[in-house]
């Protein structure tokens, strides 16, 4: 997509273009199996003759540039700049057309920062933001529980104020990343006798407390992407409540809609995209590209529509962010929607396409991508379910956004 922002921003442009040229296909270096998730997320991809870049050091780079963390206050370890969608198009656009690697993600850089900046205290902003922003603290999210998923309000572990400690009693599931991570945010039931929104608090609880117990949850991937968590008496201080006691639902639903921006970036879906039409380039059937039989270009050209339509719909969001009194709510449930089966079709494609090489996994010789097709297939089929199901995210987009009467409630037998 092929955007004039004007003659103000030609310089600007230049200086992100030259950095991209610079790092063009660079590999960015890590064995810690915590960023898996971060790498589907996404869409990079790397050349044999990029560069090769720590995480943590290219994390640093991209902040100071102003690449990423653009419009984080400087004191809480952000670069410390205005916003401005037009930058953050160009820094985007670059990116994608250069095959240079994302920023580092996840829970707590894409969901929790933005929270805290929202709600925490200061001392919680000092704390956690900047460790979290250079990847140096890995949060997981502490919400669902077997009796509480899509109606996550239904939640029953317990948080006591006792002697200025909160003590925490429960169990939660679907916890990703939680064996790795240093901290959970982690919503928990404060006020028992309340309503069941009301009475929800959201909690900061290091994941070395004592009385913490995980148990590894392994998926269709063959890895342990999700986990069991479970708190006997688990003490946290006080101080470590976000917003108010018994007001943590409005606080969680802050994270729900940064999580869902975070699972179908349109900018990482874009650098996939790239990556899929350069493998169909490479890649022969009776010696004849992949990209030259009519059926294939057929699905791939239907894909990169579906790519350009999300891309001009996270414009329209990202505008309506900056401009006060505009509800993005409903297009960031738009977002997921779409994204998460995008990016589902658009790996479905690349397996299909390679015929019986697509079905090879993890350490064949012959695995295309390091399995990455196979295992980003099989993860956003797993998103689709992530922060808020599609099936509920369709009822919500229909019912408040569009009109439609309510699901009818299925009343059960006595």
């Amino acid at each position: 997509m092929n955007l004039e922002f004007g003659s103000e921003y030609d310089e600007f442009t230049k200086e992100v273009e030259n950095f991209c040229k610079e790092y063009s296909g660079a590999t960015i270096t890590s064995d810690d199996e915590k960023f898996e998730m971060h790498d589907a997320l996404s869409g990079n991809s790397s050349s044999a003759n990029g560069k090769t870049v720590g995480r943590s050091e290219w994390q640093k780079l991209l902040i100071e540039k102003g690449y990423f963390a653009r419009s984080i206050p400087k004191q809480y370890g952000g670069y410390g700049g205005e916003p401005d969608i037009i930058k953050s198009r160009i820094i985007a656009g670059a990116f994608a057309k250069y095959k240079v690697p994302n920023a580092m993600g996840g829970q707590g850089i894409d969901m929790l920062v933005p929270t805290l900046l929202e709600w925490g205290t200061e001392e919680q902003k000092q704390e956690h933001v900047e460790s979290t922003l250079h990847g140096q603290t890995v949060w997981c999210q502490g919400y669902s529980e077997p009796n509480a998923g899509s109606d996550l309000a239904s939640l029953q572990t317990k948080g006591e104020l006792i002697d200025g400690k909160w003590v925490i009693n429960g169990q939660k599931i679907w916890t990703s990343t939680a064996q790795y991570s240093q901290m959970m945010f982690c919503l928990v039931r404060t006020e028992p006798e309340a309503s069941k929104h009301a009475g929800i608090s959201f909690i900061l609880i290091p994941m070395d407390t004592p009385g913490i117990e995980i148990r590894p949850l392994v998926d269709m991937t063959l890895k342990a992407g999700f986990n069991e968590v479970f708190f006997e008496n688990v003490t946290v201080p006080e101080e470590n409540i976000v917003g108010k006691r018994g007001e943590g639902w409005s606080v969680a639903n802050s994270v729900l809609g940064h999580e869902r921006g975070s699972l179908a970036n349109p900018n990482a879906t874009l650098n996939r995209l790239n990556t899929l039409i350069n493998l169909m380039k490479e890649e022969t059937i009776d010696g004849r590209r992949l990209i030259d039989v009519a059926s294939y270009r057929d699905r791939l050209l239907q894909i990169q529509g579906k790519v350009l339509a999300v891309q001009a719909n996270s414009l329209r969001l990202l505008s309506a962010k900056i401009n006060p009194g505009q509800n993005v709510k409903l297009g960031g449930m738009i977002q997921k929607l779409v994204g998460t089966e995008l990016r589902h079709e658009l790996e479905g494609l690349a397996i299909d396409i390679m015929g019986e090489l697509g079905t090879l996994y993890e350490d064949d010789p012959n695995v295309r991508g390091g399995g990455s097709w196979q295992f980003t297939y099989m993860y956003f089929l797993g998103l689709i379910i992530g922060g808020g199901t599609n099936q509920i995210q369709k009822n919500i987009i229909s019912e408040r956004g569009l009109g439609m009467p309510r699901e009818p409630k299925v009343q059960a037998e006595v």
